[in-house]
């Protein structure tokens, strides 16, 4: 199974950036699916953002809520994080995640190869 994503790069605090992530068809109609980051310096992957199965619950982590959106485009499979005002401590490897998700500890079933978000003042 492979989630693609798309979407980093390097922005300057204040600014924003739109994430993308491809998922399977089958996977994309029966999971829900999130957003994790592995912040530079941390051995784990924190949660940012979790979306139920057909999007009908989304939930935030309090750091990012506000300023991220998660969102789903149901006709192309695509999963996104739109985030603005971004700040330093946002930069990190940036992954989507499916199925069986969870917020506390960070886990899911299946995972894209990450992306990588920086922030400069």
């Amino acid at each position: 199974v492979q989630l693609v994503e798309s979407g980093g790069g390097s922005v300057e605090s204040g600014g924003s950036l739109k994430l993308s992530c491809t998922i399977p068809s089958d996977i994309f109609s029966r999971c829900g699916m999130g957003w994790f980051r592995q912040i530079s310096g941390k051995n784990v992957a924190e949660w940012v953002a979790v979306i139920s199965v057909g999007g009908g619950g989304i939930s935030y982590q309090s750091s990012v809520e506000g300023r991220f959106t998660i969102s789903q485009e149901t006709t192309k499979n695509i999963l996104y994080l739109q985030m603005n005002n971004l700040i330093i401590n946002d930069t990190g490897v940036y992954y989507c995640a499916a199925c069986q998700v969870s917020a506390r500890p960070a886990a899911a079933k299946y995972w894209g190869q990450g992306t990588q978000v920086t922030v400069s003042s």
